[in-house]
């Protein structure tokens, strides 16, 4: 399609510059760059929010933060001695 578009001076000189070192039309490039610029912009991920923190007091004597499962099997035992106290 022919249309008529203003063109700045010193874009229209860029336009031609780039067309000639590039090796294609002023009209082909001229296309490529509006294709370009009216691309549908990706839509923007979702803002991640930052989890809660929580306080767990300083670690128990005797227990290597290093072996996660020891840990865990610590905190249940402590969990569980709890729980059955609270039931007498």
């Amino acid at each position: 399609m022919r249309t008529t578009v203003d063109i700045a001076p010193d874009l229209l000189r860029r336009l031609r510059t780039e067309a000639l070192r590039r090796g294609v039309s002023v009209k082909a490039l001229l296309d490529l760059a509006l294709r370009r610029g009216l691309k549908p912009e990706p839509a923007k991920a979702a803002r991640v929010r930052p989890l809660p923190r929580f306080a767990m007091g300083a670690p128990q004597v005797g227990i290597d933060l290093d072996r996660a499962l020891a840990l865990a099997d610590a905190l249940e035992d402590v969990a569980v001695r709890r729980e059955l106290d609270e039931r007498r």
